[in-house]
C-alpha cells in the first residue's frame, strides 16, 4: 500500500527504543512518513519482546508500535556503521532520538553533528529532563516520570495511597507531544526553509499535562488554597455501583442536574444551595457525588443508561479493556483492523484514530523484523553489493543472510 498520508514524501530517522520514542514514529509513519527504525545489535529494540508474542523478538505490542517502518539494524560503535548513519541523516527530514543529550553526542550525533549533514534538519531530543536543569543527567523510564511529574501522588488524595497509572501514561502522553512538536517544526520549515533543535522532555511535559486542571490556585501569585483540582481527585469519584455492576453517571451543567434529580424523585435537590449551581456542586464534590452513588444501586446498569441517554446525561457503561474489540461503536467505526503479517500470520491493530478527508493516513506496511530492511536501504544510499559485504561481515551492519 503506498503512503497517502499528509507527510508523504518525508523521512523519519527514528533511533529510539521501548515505547515514547516508537509510538511518536508509529503516528508519524501512520500520516505517511517513511520511517527508518535504527536498532542496535545484537537483537534490536527491548520493546520486541515487551509483553505477549508468538515469536521471539515480535510481540504484539512491537506490531503495533512499530508498522509502517523499516529496519536498518547497525552497530553504531563501529565508524562504518555510522558513515552509513551519516548518509541516512543527509537525507532525512527529520532525525529523532530518545537518548540522553550526553550518550547521542558521544556517539557522534548530537545536533551540532547533524546539523552539518543536513542544515534544514528538524532534529528532536525526546528524554527524561531538560538539558538546561540539574536532572538532565539522569536516566528516566515511565514510572519515574508519573513520580517526578505529581501523577502518583493524586492517589493520595482519593484514598491516601501513592500509585501508579496503570498504563504507561508518561510514555504515551509525550509520545504524542513529540509527533506533534515535529509537525509544528516541519510546519516552520515549510514556511522559512529552516531546521531547528527541538526537545521534548518528559518531566516537563507531564508537569503541563497534569497542571492543566490541578494548578488551579496555584496560577495566582499568593494562591489562595491548595493546588489541585478537587473533583478530579475526590474519593468519591468514581464508577458507581448499580445494582448489577457499575456505571458511569455524569450530569454535570445545571440542565443535566435537574433531569437527573427529577428523574430520581428529588427535583427539590436543585435548590439545596450546594448542589443549585454548578459552582456549588464543585465546592460540594463529596456529597453531590455522595447522593448519586446512594441513588445508583436503586436500577441496574441499563436502566441507568437508558434514563440517562433519554435525558441528555452523560453515562457509559464501565467496559473491560478485553471487551474492546467487540464494542459496537468501535466496530462500526473500523477501530480494530486485521492484518496479516508476513512471519506472525494474522493481526489485528488499532488504526489511526483521526481521520483525513483528502490524505488519508493509514497502516501500509507490518512492523519489521531485526535487521529486515538493511541491505535494501544501504542500496538506496548508494551502497553496492562489494560494500555491503565487508560491513555485513564485521557486524557493523546487521544483514539477515537472506539478504545478502
Amino acid at each position: 500500500m503506498a503512503a497517502t498520508g499528509p507527510l508523504q514524501g518525508m523521512r523519519v530517522v527514528d533511533v529510539t527504543t521501548v515505547m515514547l520514542g516508537p509510538y511518536a514514529t508509529q503516528m508519524l509513519g501512520d500520516l505517511g512518513a517513511d520511517v527508518i527504525k535504527v536498532e542496535a545489535p545484537p537483537t534490536g529494540d527491548i520493546a520486541r519482546n515487551l509483553g505477549p508474542s508468538r515469536r521471539l523478538g515480535m510481540s504484539g505490542s512491537f506490531l503495533n508500535m512499530n508498522r509502517n517502518k523499516r529496519s536498518l539494524a547497525l552497530d553504531l560503535k563501529q565508524e562504518p556503521a555510522k558513515e552509513v548513519l551519516r548518509r541516512l541523516v543527509a537525507t532525512a527530514d527529520v532525525f529523532l532520538h530518545n537518548m540522553r543529550p550526553q550518550a547521542i553526542a558521544r556517539l557522534g550525533f548530537g545536533y551540532a553533528d547533524v546539523v552539518k549533514l543536513r542544515t534544514d534538519i528538524v532534529y528532536v531530543g525526546a528524554y527524561g529532563f531538560g538539558h538546561e536543569g540539574p536532572y538532565h543527567a539522569k536516566p528516566a523510564m515511565d514510572d519515574a516520570i508519573q513520580a517526578a511529574s505529581g501523577l502518583a501522588s493524586l492517589f493520595v488524595r482519593q484514598d491516601g495511597r501513592a500509585r501508579y497509572v496503570p498504563s504507561a501514561v508518561a510514555d504515551k502522553i509525550v509520545g504524542m507531544t513529540v509527533s506533534q512538536a515535529v509537525l509544528a517544526a516541519l510546519v516552520h520549515r515549510c514556511r522559512t526553509g529552516e531546521g531547528q533543535f527541538v526537545e521534548v522532555p518528559m518531566l516537563e511535559t507531564m508537569v503541563a499535562f497534569n497542571l492543566v486542571d490541578h494548578l488551579g490556585a496555584g496560577a495566582y501569585a499568593n494562591p489562595p488554597n491548595a493546588i489541585g483540582y478537587p473533583r478530579a481527585s475526590s474519593p468519591a469519584r468514581r464508577p458507581f455501583p448499580t445494582r448489577d455492576g457499575y456505571v458511569c453517571v455524569m450530569p454535570y451543567d445545571d440542565r443535566q442536574c435537574l433531569k437527573f434529580f427529577g428523574a430520581v424523585g428529588r427535583p427539590e435537590l436543585m435548590q439545596d444551595p450546594r448542589f443549585s449551581s454548578f459552582a456549588a456542586r464543585a465546592k460540594h464534590t463529596e456529597a453531590f457525588y455522595g447522593f448519586i452513588a446512594e441513588v445508583t444501586p436503586l436500577r441496574t446498569s441499563a436502566e441507568w443508561l437508558a434514563m440517562c441517554e433519554a435525558e441528555g446525561i452523560p453515562a457509559m457503561p464501565i467496559v473491560d479493556i478485553e471487551d474492546l474489540p467487540n464494542d459496537p461503536h468501535l466496530r462500526a467505526v473500523g477501530m480494530f483492523e486485521p492484518h496479516v503479517h508476513p512471519s506472525e500470520g494474522d493481526t489485528v491493530l488499532v488504526r489511526p484514530p483521526v481521520r483525513y478527508e483528502r490524505s488519508p493516513a493509514g497502516i501500509r506496511r507490518p512492523a519489521p523484523q531485526y535487521a529486515e530492511h538493511s541491505a535494501e536501504l544501504l542500496r538506496e544510499l548508494g551502497y553496492v553489493d562489494s560494500d555491503i559485504a565487508p560491513l555485513a561481515s564485521t557486524g557493523a551492519v546487521i544483514i539477515p543472510s537472506h539478504q545478502e
